[in-house]
């Protein structure tokens, strides 16, 4: 769906636009799990999702999600992004917040991480019993604290990894502790290839988005937003989540980069549970892009055990 916006207003000189040309057209809350809208500061919302209880005072785990889009485009409240919720919030029993953080390239980077943050401190800040902010009662009567997590995918799953430093740096509002991170085909890309990337990373749309989305970023494409491999990034012991769980795509060009990523992960020292899941036969997203696959049906499975801690094996 094709949306614009304009940037900046010359006349008579000059008219600046963005044009979106991707993303899905946004949706209202729906009736299938319970959802609705929330405001959490000026510049950020939610859609929160919740599953059927079995009884009113009934505890859930939270996953705070971000969604996908180069940085630039889509939406938590998107018709791809409101059913993918649905049916996650419904596999997993998880009381689900997609947050909607700001764009590229009206607002660059870092600002999405900015958002990201507050939302995640916004969520955990109910664990007191007093705010100074009007409380979500969904999350205030249902949230687990002790099974926070986050996760997302491709930029959304870029800002997952970040969120998870963030947490080992800086302690969350009530020290709560993030149980588990999810991250699918993270957007994360370099200046030196690794495994099948092609030999010119620069002609890569990876490295046009994340330089159209970050183009102040110290160190350029190698920042550690975008490159946690690089020279003199932060080592990865310093993630503060619990377990995490990193999902690829064989035909994804962001595979490569995500193996190495787990790899390291696993080589820094770092005390949590590392899982990969590499789909065989499939592209970036595709368990998003049409979740009623057999292959995305099983993947989504075994997102949703990793959530509720259910131990199950599945065929992916």
């Amino acid at each position: 769906m094709a949306s614009s916006t304009k940037l900046e207003d010359l006349s008579p000189f000059i008219k600046v636009y963005t044009e979106r040309l991707l993303g899905t057209p946004h949706v209202p809350p729906s009736p299938d799990v319970y959802s609705k809208d929330t405001i959490i500061s000026p510049n950020v919302s939610a859609r929160l999702f919740l599953p059927k209880l079995s009884h009113h005072a009934q505890k859930l785990p939270v996953l705070v999600y971000y969604h996908g889009g180069g940085f630039c485009l889509e939406s938590a409240f998107s018709s791809q992004y409101h059913h993918y919720m649905n049916i996650l919030s419904a596999k997993a029993g998880a009381l689900v917040v997609s947050v909607e953080y700001r764009l590229a390239p009206e607002h660059h980077l870092p600002a999405a991480y900015h958002d990201s943050w507050h939302a995640l401190k916004w969520v955990c800040s109910h664990v007191h019993d007093k705010t100074h902010f009007k409380k979500d009662q969904w999350i205030a009567n249902h949230a687990d604290f002790n099974r926070v997590f986050i996760g997302g995918d491709s930029a959304g799953g870029n800002i997952t990894h970040n969120m998870a430093m963030h947490a080992g740096s800086e302690s969350l509002p009530g020290n709560v502790k993030i149980s588990g991170a999810i991250l699918s085909y993270p957007h994360f890309w370099g200046s030196k290839p690794i495994g099948k990337e092609p030999a010119d990373m620069k002609q890569h749309i990876a490295y046009k988005l994340s330089l159209f989305a970050y183009p102040s970023a110290p160190g350029g494409i190698d920042n550690p937003s975008f490159n946690p491999l690089a020279d003199g990034a932060p080592s990865l012991s310093g993630l503060g989540c619990s377990k995490i769980i990193v999902n690829l795509a064989e035909k994804d060009d962001f595979t490569s980069r995500g193996l190495a990523y787990a790899e390291e992960v696993k080589k820094s020292g770092w005390e949590g549970k590392v899982e990969v899941v590499e789909v065989e036969g499939e592209g970036h997203c595709f368990h998003i892009i049409d979740p009623e696959t057999e292959k995305a049906k099983n993947l989504i499975k075994r997102l949703a055990s990793f959530i509720s801690m259910a131990t199950e094996i599945y065929e992916l």
